[in-house]
């Protein structure tokens, strides 16, 4: 989202004006449901903190501040539900590994990278091998690699120093290069360092 229109949807916002609401949903509701979706591999606990980050988002959308970049802010939320409903049930992720597939399948939006190369025997490889690192360092690689966000506005999001989410960025690349021992030759954009 152009950042000229993302602050002018802030504003009105901030004014109370319905309308605003629509290109917001439009933009980031599947990007959201992805990542929640990869991150807790479960569709109906993604559909559940979708739906309340969204509630979360209307109800604070009158306090916005002006300068609010709408991205980061979303995925925050979402990723605080998220490690809220793991704590509430006492999850513990070594149960969770075999439960619903990594990459679901959504309601008509704009594909992401990952969704159009799940076909391939490689890509599927990647799903597993992300589905059983930690949360803290898959999270990372999603929001880094699938999503576009920087490292400093990953950190932001996780709410961890910009040092420390590279640190944590390095550590989840080569967790994932572990995991997927045995596909040599292939070099995999999710593994390629990000400055910044």
């Amino acid at each position: 989202m152009e950042r000229q229109s993302e602050l002018l949807l802030v504003q009105r916002l901030r004014e109370g004006n319905p309308s605003a609401f629509d290109p917001i949903y439009e933009e980031y509701h599947a990007r959201l449901f992805n990542f929640l979706a990869r991150l807790c591999r479960r569709r109906d606990v993604a559909e559940d903190l979708l739906e309340e980050t969204w509630l979360r988002f209307v109800a604070n959308s009158r306090r916005l501040r002006p300068d609010t970049r709408l991205g980061p802010w979303l995925f925050t939320v979402a990723r605080n539900l998220y490690f809220s409903y793991c704590r509430s049930r006492s999850l513990e992720e070594s149960h969770l590994t075999d439960l619903i597939s990594l990459w679901p399948v959504t309601a008509a939006h704009r594909a992401s990278p990952f969704e159009e190369a799940s076909a391939s025997d490689l890509e599927r490889r990647l799903e597993h091998a992300l589905a059983r690192l930690p949360a803290r360092y898959r999270e990372v690689l999603l929001l880094v690699a699938v999503d576009g966000f920087s490292p400093a506005e990953a950190a932001g999001i996780c709410g961890a120093s910009p040092e420390a989410m590279r640190q944590r960025l390095s550590r989840a690349r080569l967790m994932l290069a572990k995991e997927l021992e045995g596909t040599a030759g292939h070099r995999l954009p999710i593994l390629s360092e990000v400055t910044t």
